[in-house]
């Protein structure tokens, strides 16, 4: 495409060169530059591109786009000032795409916990009642019933109209995508056109990021901000940031809850380790999935269901045959009749719905939870995962996350300033993950429920730099004796 067309919209300052030639490729880094390719130097919370324009241009990169002009201007070169690279990025990733989010309908999520749960749910849905569609989240990408491995729970630009220009080369009739708040602050979602947007909740998270919630919230909001007013916000109002996060949306609001008034409702009746009765619409349902929580996101996705007019007739009866995510309240059950959960509760918010949801299913038994905090992430958050973990445990084991760069120890230290000197006192600390789970499984008795929190569908942990194989799921089911 033709430098002058992948221009549209975007704010450029001044141009040096010629814009009438072709690019062949995008990229914002310099090891992924092609002949032909057009650069994009973005300045990073770790590394500036600008730094990188000469390697960019000994890589075959005929096109700069940039916002701190470089010292020195090749000749036959392009060079684009913008005012910001990475919304520039943004905007020319959709027109290189020839504007794929215009074909197919986008339907982003976001919210501290529930997105990953939703848009599978949604995906498997709407594939299950026949439409053929996308998904872009944090377990892995879908075009169709094609997957494609995940590295980020929103990718980059270039990745996100690639995928939606791939899902509409497809015939996909809709998008299920996770919308993080990274990607947001980050503009990755600038330029797409999202005809539905959800948000399921908010609490403390990313603040190592954020640095304060007010701009957590701030920036999640922008989200909805930005929807046109063809468009759906869907709001859980039961959140007490709920309404505030579409109040300046131009879209048409709807809001879901299990408590309050609002357009979607549904009860829940029972709740137990093999799934949930819910009424909904005065049909009974019942499902897999297990807790209230996820009560909140099957009511999302038969929202979203209804908003684009798919009849109750279909939906109901198939909500009944959705699975559970991987790593979301994923429970497996002994000889020993002891039971397994592996969920991915990584903030104390999280944390708190899956130990008071089990509680209440399981009030006689113990619960013995193994929970890490991830290391170069929000330390405030770490005193509060450990005390939600005593507070609604009976035995707690302190253990390894993803330390990344930092030592598992130090984090184990952060843990413990959060709870009492009497919890202190009760605490096991395991920093090997595998003894961890193998020591809560050897103090589990029949009836009990071992949860091993923090990880769930990865199947690594990140220490020093280096990716490890490990698996919670495996592990859990080799200590219970499950093959």
């Amino acid at each position: 495409m033709k430098i002058q067309d992948l221009l549209y919209k975007v704010d450029v300052l001044f141009i040096e060169g010629n814009v009438n030639i072709s690019v062949t490729s995008l990229a914002f880094d310099s090891r992924e530059i092609k002949r032909g390719s057009m650069f994009f130097a973005i300045s990073g919370t770790l590394e500036d591109g600008h730094k990188y324009i000469d390697n960019a241009i000994k890589n075959g990169a005929s096109c700069i786009v940039y916002e701190k002009k470089p010292e020195k201007l090749v000749k036959n070169i392009v060079y684009i000032n913008v005012k910001e690279t990475k919304i520039a990025l943004a905007l020319v990733s959709s027109n290189f795409y020839d504007n794929p989010s215009n074909k197919i309908n986008l339907i982003g999520v976001t919210g501290t916990n529930g997105k990953t749960t939703i848009v599978n749910l949604l995906h498997q849905l709407f594939s299950f009642l026949g439409f053929k569609s996308g998904l872009i989240s944090t377990i892995n990408n879908k075009i169709g019933t094609r997957e494609i491995v995940s590295t980020h729970t929103t990718p980059d630009p270039i990745q996100i109209n690639y995928l939606l220009n791939e899902m509409v080369k497809s015939k996909c009739n809709y998008c299920f995508m996770e919308v993080s708040s990274h990607a947001i602050h980050q503009s990755r979602i600038t330029g797409l056109n999202f005809k539905a947007g959800i948000f399921s909740n908010i609490t403390r998270d990313h603040l190592d990021y954020h640095k304060t919630f007010h701009e957590y919230i701030k920036v999640k909001k922008t989200f909805f901000d930005s929807l046109s007013k063809k468009s759906y916000a869907l709001s859980n109002i039961d959140d007490k940031n709920g309404i505030k996060m579409v109040e300046s949306t131009k879209a048409k609001k709807y809001t879901y809850s299990l408590k309050s008034i609002s357009n979607y409702r549904l009860r829940l009746i029972e709740n137990d380790f093999n799934g949930m009765l819910f009424q909904l619409n005065g049909v009974d349902i019942w499902t897999r999935l297990v807790g209230e929580f996820n009560a909140y996101n099957l009511l999302a996705v038969y929202a979203i269901s209804n908003l684009f007019n798919i009849s109750d007739e279909k939906v109901l009866p198939a909500l009944s045959m959705l699975n559970i995510v991987k790593g979301r309240f994923q429970c497996i059950n002994s000889k020993e009749k002891i039971i397994g959960i592996v969920d991915y509760a990584h903030t104390d918010d999280a944390l708190k719905n899956v130990l008071t949801t089990i509680n209440k299913i399981n009030p006689s038994n113990n619960i013995i939870t193994v929970v890490g905090c991830g290391g170069d992430r929000d330390k405030q958050k770490r005193g509060l995962i450990a005390s939600v973990a005593c507070q609604y445990s009976s035995q707690v084991i302190f253990t390894a996350d993803n330390p990344r760069s930092e030592s598992a120890d130090s984090i184990v230290n952060d843990m413990f300033d959060g709870i009492s000197n009497e919890q202190k006192n009760s605490v096991l600390v395991i920093l090997d993950r595998k003894q961890a789970i193998k020591t809560a499984c050897r103090l589990a008795n029949k009836g009990d429920v071992v949860l091993i929190a923090g990880k769930g569908h990865e199947k690594y942990q990140e220490i020093n730099g280096k990716k490890i194989s490990f698996d919670d799921l495996k592990e859990l089911k080799k200590e219970l004796k499950i093959i």
